[in-house]
């Protein structure tokens, strides 16, 4: 009994030391939660009287040089009092951005739940749950930085607007202050821009265009690409009828009657690079209601070169093999972008293909599965088999459909065989290949199946090019970028660019072996065309079908992106990463580098940095890893 008594008590002791541990955490916890939360919030601008901001503002800017580039001049637009917003604006933007708008409390409980299954099924983020409020309060208070601090200022700034304003005066702040592409911030200056007439004037299908702008401001307009504002526009038409506001017959008759462009626009010189810092500019909210000069990384005389080289190759190629469309990218290995070219051209179709777009990268996409590799353990000498694959019911072929047995991965990776790219995903996972994409700066959304290691899920010319620099950098992190300071008209800084100390992302050893076989690809693999008279390296790319040819490659100086295709994604005439994208870069590269001396490939210690973390942390033994490839097994 005395046994009993005594075990009872140690295990009493036990319980009351465990909760006092319990209690001890939890305190420790909460404490450095509210702090945190109160260093989140302590520094929140008041929501008392927003300045009057308006569009009536011009932007000059300037190339690396400190040349005038381009001179965007304000454009006209009045400010809308509450009791004069268009009804038919209100619910095309309503029923599209924040259906219930009117009923919460400025943050919408039940738009986030639905945001966050969507993007659950999705496996990646398709959908914001951001009410109007939130939105305006971005919009007039804070950087576009995704961070949960950031967020948690968004709610709390959206708490408090909806606490000091009416419902229809955050209607007309956010409607008078929202940035509908081309320049044009606010509703009556957009009203003006596209169609010639004011915002009162505003017919239902000319409303309904307008609203479908705010999604992507720079693409769902009608000056960067009319079809794709116009099937945006048709989403919100659809939304409009789907809550009531337009009546099924009414909807049918505005969907068809949906307008065009009022007044031709004339394009800038180096329009598709002007226009991206403009959007960038417009949506500092430092910048509004300010007439500012804006220092950009802009190269102007590489910009005319490329635009030359890509015209002549368009022109010599273009009609014989179906090559409708090209798009250019080149920047420093820190992501300081000297030269844009997002389409054939800016005059036809100002949609920038180099930003905009996505497509399938095909073999480019290599790129992360052999970063994966070999940060757990591969090496370029490794053997790996080239054989007939099976990932469930998918059965990829080679190019040629030929296999070749045993290969270093330096060969396979530089003559792009499938076979082994599928097999090291399936090896070191595919969900540790995206994340390797996403740790280099792939934003896009990513299949979570074996067809990635293939490329098959859809990325931008720009962030895959940004993401492979980060290998030209040496191993630390690239942040693409085309302004380095904006000043108002009396000299004061308002911007100035300042890079993310965030040190290494990919580990010393890791990165010497990627440009090890990326060199490989230019030396004797599929990118031989882009061979130059100095160490290169790169990855070409070819997207099924031939609908897409890519070539991505750096030397120590410059990096460099050419993306050739269609708009409609036809294909073209067996054009491949290694034919005519891989010239190109070639051209421009080679032209690029006169006068610049022959240098290694920049290895980390070049760049001074101090390491996150060794990079032994993150990788497993190398010949566990092998065991797993050779052989296939």
């Amino acid at each position: 009994r005395r046994d009993r008594i005594s075990v009872t008590s140690a295990r009493a002791s036990c319980l009351r030391g465990g909760r006092r541990l319990a209690l001890s955490a939890i305190t420790v916890f909460g404490v450095v939660g509210v702090g945190w939360l109160a260093w989140c919030l302590g520094e929140l601008p008041s929501v008392d009287g927003p300045k009057a901001l308006t569009a009536r503002s011009a932007i000059t800017m300037v190339s690396e040089t400190g040349a005038v580039i381009a001179e965007v001049g304000d454009l006209p637009g009045d400010d809308l009092a509450p009791e004069r917003l268009p009804r038919a604006v209100v619910a095309a933007v309503l029923s599209t951005e924040d259906r219930r708008f009117f009923s919460h409390f400025g943050v919408d409980p039940i738009g986030v739940a639905r945001a966050a299954v969507q993007n659950l099924r999705a496996g990646g983020v398709e959908q914001g749950g951001s009410t109007i409020t939130q939105q305006l309060a971005k919009m007039l208070f804070l950087s576009p930085d995704r961070t949960l601090k950031r967020k948690l200022q968004e709610v709390a700034l959206a708490l408090a607007l909806e606490h000091r304003y009416s419902k229809q005066e955050i209607l007309a702040l956010y409607l008078n202050h929202a940035y509908f592409g081309a320049g044009a911030v606010g509703i009556d200056a957009a009203a003006r821009r596209y169609f010639d007439h004011p915002a009162s004037e505003l017919r239902v299908s000319e409303a309904a265009m307008l609203a479908g702008a705010l999604k992507a401001p720079s693409r769902y307009n009608l000056v960067a690409d009319r079809d794709a504002a116009i099937d945006r526009a048709k989403v919100v038409i659809s939304n409009m009828a789907n809550a009531g506001t337009i009546s099924a017959d009414d909807a049918s008759k505005v969907a068809e009657e949906l307008p065009t462009l009022a007044v031709k626009v004339k394009a800038p010189t180096n329009g598709y690079f002007v226009d991206w810092v403009v959007e960038q500019v417009r949506g500092m909210p430092q910048t509004w209601g300010r007439s500012v000069t804006v220092m950009t990384t802009l190269d102007a005389g590489l910009q005319t070169m490329a635009e030359a080289r890509v015209q002549a190759m368009l022109a010599a190629v273009g009609t014989k093999d179906k090559v409708g469309q090209a798009a250019l990218v080149v920047m420093t290995p820190e992501g300081a972008v000297k030269a844009m070219i997002g389409g054939r051209s800016y005059a036809d179709s100002p949609f920038n293909r180099a930003i905009q777009a996505r497509r399938q990268p095909g073999s480019t996409f290599k790129t992360f599965v052999y970063l994966a590799a070999m940060e757990h353990g591969a090496a370029p000498t490794d053997i790996v088999l080239d054989a007939p694959v099976k990932v469930g019911d998918w059965s990829p072929a080679d190019y040629l459909n030929k296999y070749r047995g045993h290969v270093t991965l330096r060969t396979a990776f530089a003559d792009s065989l499938n076979a082994p790219a599928v097999r090291l995903a399936e090896k070191v996972g595919i969900r540790t290949v995206a994340d390797t994409a996403r740790r280099l700066g792939i934003g896009s959304s990513l299949r979570r199946d074996a067809t990635l290691a293939l490329g098959s899920s859809e990325v931008g010319l720009t962030e895959l090019t940004g993401a492979i620099a980060t290998i030209a950098s040496g191993g630390l992190r690239t942040e693409v970028h085309s302004i380095t300071e904006i000043r108002d008209s009396a000299g004061a800084v308002l911007y100035r660019y300042q890079p993310d100390d965030a040190g290494e992302v990919i580990g010393a050893t890791a990165n010497a072996k990627m440009q090890d076989v990326m060199s490989e690809v230019v030396r004797t693999g599929t990118g031989k065309a882009a061979s130059l008279d100095r160490p290169a390296a790169g990855k070409t790319g070819t997207s099924q079908d031939y609908r897409d040819a890519w070539f991505i490659g750096f030397t120590s100086h410059l990096v460099a992106g050419v993306w050739l295709g269609n708009d409609d994604n036809s294909p073209m005439r067996k054009v491949t990463g290694g034919g005519h994208a891989a010239r190109l870069w070639h051209d421009v590269m080679s032209s690029a580098h006169q006068g610049m001396a022959p240098t290694a490939l920049r290895t980390p210690d070049q760049r001074n940095f101090v390491a996150r973390a060794s990079e032994a942390a993150t990788t497993v033994d190398a010949e566990t890893f092998l065991q797993r490839v050779i052989g296939g097994g």
